[in-house]
């Protein structure tokens, strides 16, 4: 082939020089149309959609953390028009088509999210317009256009809403509301996890086999309370008959006020003392009663429910002590809590924290939290793991409930003895079962789950280090460096990365003794399609700094590569020579500068440093503590608690404390 000289170079500049000319002279006959306040709206911005830039460019996608964020899905006209004029940030005045808002998306410089608008297209032009008109813009019209965009910021709460009792909080309820142990819930459908969380409310729809669950379970608690004697002291008094009215109506009202977790009024007073009255007189059994109120009241709404954001009215205070609770214990509110909301202790935030610090010292704010951390950090799949028996004989059951019980000591370690929380990263120390001390290599503890510190050339730290995360994001038989990557970003950055597309085969290429390959090389092919590669650009780097521990959480200095004789599951163990292949563990995290690691030790000093990481424990917390996902109104809310959070040095509890006393949480609706 003739090498190019510089004559083509002068031929090759006059012909960019000319469509330069050219697109400049287009975006200056459509000037008048991109001046109306609809041309971003209705034309630039569904461009930006259809090529779906908001996947990264959202408050929780990738590229949170440069200047070009979406609005939420829902956002109205006004705000859609003030994302448009916030892009005045992403331009050059000097020279728009050097503007980062066409360069970025087409590609003609380095864009972690690919190529997502083809040069010289119509899509292309759309935005040239735009970016040529934002470069344009007086200095009082970009005063204004700033106003314009302070005044589209959200303002106000989210309202709180309903919620179903969770199935830990329907279990421990039961228990301190009938003394019952038998854990009902258990036996209830499934919840789906959503946001990272079992307990979100777009997935807490009640089924028909939902409803008929509560009803059974209604049924066998209300048979169950009196069975031998009121033994949990569920009757306030002793009646004097059968149809004791008088203690009929002390039960329905005590007994009432904590299944629904506040005081019935007048109506609900009458219903439910009709129905005891009723039933006691045609079995002459004063339990009998009860029982049926009991069961009734178990298949309410206002049981199986928290219906909160109601009226600024008398139980206000009560809708307080059951979000409390309900947090902080993951049950109903105590005798002392009622009294506290009966007495108007819960009214004003320095109230609220005093009552909340009171029950942060509660041991069962220890096993709520546990809650908390066993769904952030995905336990269900530990505990429900399956690993290939012939490659990992020594996992089995006890070794990944040691493995949960590790992460859950070291989580407690920080949260209760206020600690910083970004220890979770860091930790050189861990609690460890003899078992897991052969696991890991490591001096057998003076007891089980004593506290054991990594020797200094250990590559563990923190919670990368633990069976707990490298189990639960391996597959059966070897490790997943897209899932572990793919864990550190949906749960520790609290980025959402898309899903592949539809039709996208994601199978690897087959390891053969023929053709023996580490993950790096077979992820590789990853990179060769551009719809691929955006995103496993993501995700592979950082899941290929674990690739010497193995799918068990063990430490393996090469990969070995095992390959049977093919005559069946008789040649097991009878086939070649393994083959040692070395292990390159170089990853990084694309989107933060200098951001190299190869051990699991040096990520964790880069996720305990980085803001985005910091800032996504608050928001990991607010989620489960809502309920929900964040929206844009809830900005300000998270600014706080992460700002309370930095400033306590990382204190997990006053990250609790600080969400329980915010201005969200303690919200007590409109008349």
């Amino acid at each position: 082939m003739r090498r190019r000289g510089p004559r083509w170079a002068m031929v090759a500049a006059s012909l960019i020089a000319a469509a330069t000319t050219a697109i400049g002279q287009v975006a200056a006959a459509r000037a008048s149309d991109v001046r109306d306040e609809s041309f971003f709206i209705e034309r630039v911005y569904p461009v930006l959609q259809a090529v779906q830039c908001e996947r990264c460019h959202s408050d929780n996608g990738v590229a949170s953390g440069t200047l070009l964020e979406f609005p939420d899905p829902d956002a109205d006209e006004a705000r859609i028009e003030a994302f448009g004029l916030s892009m005045i940030d992403l331009v050059d005045p000097g020279d728009p088509l050097q503007s980062l808002l066409l360069t970025k998306p087409t590609r003609r410089i380095d864009h972690t999210g690919g190529r997502r608008i083809r040069p010289d297209s119509d899509e292309e032009a759309l935005l040239l317009d735009w970016v040529t008109y934002l470069a344009g813009l007086t200095e009082d019209e970009v005063r204004q256009a700033r106003e314009k965009i302070a005044r589209a910021e959200p303002t106000g709460l989210e309202t709180l809403t309903v919620r179903r009792l969770t199935h830990s909080q329907y279990n421990h309820t039961v228990r301190d509301l009938l003394g019952d142990l038998s854990q009902p819930a258990n036996g209830f459908p499934k919840e789906d996890f959503i946001n990272g969380f079992r307990n979100q409310v777009e997935g807490q729809g009640v089924s028909p086999l939902q409803a008929e669950a509560y009803g059974k379970a209604a049924e066998r608690l209300a048979l169950a309370a009196f069975r031998g004697g009121d033994h949990h002291g569920l009757i306030p008094r002793q009646p004097e008959s059968p149809t004791d009215a008088e203690a009929a109506e002390e039960f329905v009202r005590r007994f009432g006020l904590r299944a629904f977790r506040r005081p019935l009024d007048g109506d609900e007073v009458g219903r439910y003392r009709e129905m005891f009255l009723r039933e006691a007189g045609r079995t002459q059994d004063f339990h009998r009663g009860a029982s049926i109120v009991i069961e009734t009241m178990l298949q309410s709404p206002y049981f199986l429910f928290r219906i909160e954001g109601g009226a600024d009215g008398p139980n206000a205070d009560y809708e307080v002590a059951s979000r409390l609770s309900y947090l902080l214990w993951d049950t109903m509110p105590s005798d002392e809590l009622f009294r506290a909301a009966a007495e108007g202790e819960l009214s004003t935030p320095g109230r609220v924290e005093g009552v909340a610090r009171r029950l942060l010292d509660d041991p069962r704010a220890r096993s709520a939290m546990d809650e908390f951390l066993a769904q952030w950090l995905r336990f269900d799949r530990v505990l429900d793991a399956t690993k290939d028996r012939r490659r990992f004989r020594e996992y089995n059951a006890e070794v990944a409930a040691a493995m949960v019980e590790e992460t859950r000591l070291l989580f407690n370690e920080l949260a209760w003895n206020d600690r910083d929380f970004r220890e979770i990263f860091t930790a050189d120390y861990t609690f460890v079962s003899s078992e897991l001390a052969r696991l890991y290599d490591l001096t057998t503890p003076e007891s089980e789950f004593a506290k054991v510190s990594y020797p200094p050339d250990s590559g563990r730290s923190g919670v990368l280090g633990h069976g707990s995360f490298l189990v639960a994001t391996s597959n059966p038989a070897e490790t997943s460096p897209t899932a572990r990557g793919l864990f550190v970003r949906n749960h520790f950055l609290g980025q959402e990365v898309p899903p592949p597309p539809a039709g996208v085969d994601t199978n690897l290429p087959v390891v053969t003794e023929a053709a023996p390959m580490t993950n790096r090389e077979r992820l590789a092919v990853h990179l060769n399609s551009e719809s691929c590669a955006s995103c496993h650009r993501l995700i592979d780097p950082i899941g290929l700094g674990f690739e010497q521990y193995n799918a068990i959480g063990a430490y393996q200095e090469t990969l070995s590569l095992q390959f049977r004789g093919g005559r069946g599951d008789s040649d097991r163990g009878r086939g070649s020579s393994p083959i040692e292949l070395e292990i390159d563990t170089s990853g990084y995290i694309q989107g933060i500068e200098d951001s190299s690691f190869s051990t699991p030790k040096e990520l964790g000093l880069l996720l305990a440093e980085s803001e985005t990481c910091q800032r996504s424990i608050a928001k990991q917390f607010f989620r489960y503590a809502f309920g929900r996902q964040e929206t844009a109104n809830d900005q300000a809310v998270i600014d706080g608690l992460y700002a309370k959070f930095r400033a306590s040095g990382f204190r997990f509890r006053e990250l609790i404390v600080a969400l329980v006393t915010s201005e969200l949480f303690l919200q007590r609706g409109a008349d």
